[in-house]
């Protein structure tokens, strides 16, 4: 029995370092985006800006009709986007390389077990 807890001791002094490591390191490096894409202040303030006045005017309007809530979602998004950000949306008239959860799984596991 002795001999068991006299290599535990160790382990379990190299299991708390570890941990005590992770905890710290966790903590003192939270925000590694902060790197990442900073947008401008003022980019698609114009486009918000016209959505909001679009919606002001949908707002105090009387409900409209169904022929012209469908001519109006048929030319973007919907009727009060518009198309603004249309080139951002994913959709699989733009998403035909991509690949499924399914393929990037079996490429992990290949890449894993080393049959590519």
């Amino acid at each position: 029995m002795k001999i068991i807890a006299s290599v535990l001791n160790p382990v379990r002094f190299l299991v708390v370092a570890f941990t005590c490591a992770l905890l710290l390191l966790s903590s003192a490096f939270p925000a590694f985006a902060i790197d990442s894409y900073q947008s401008d202040p003022t980019e698609a303030t114009t486009q918000l800006l016209d959505i909001q006045a679009k919606t002001d005017e949908a707002g105090k309007a009387p409900p409209i009709g169904l022929r012209k809530t469908q001519k109006e979602t048929n030319e973007g998004l919907n009727e009060v986007q518009g198309a603004a950000d249309i080139d951002k949306q994913k959709r699989p008239e733009n998403s035909q390389s991509a690949t499924s959860v399914e393929e990037n799984i079996k490429n992990a596991l290949g890449k894993i077990t080393g049959n590519n």
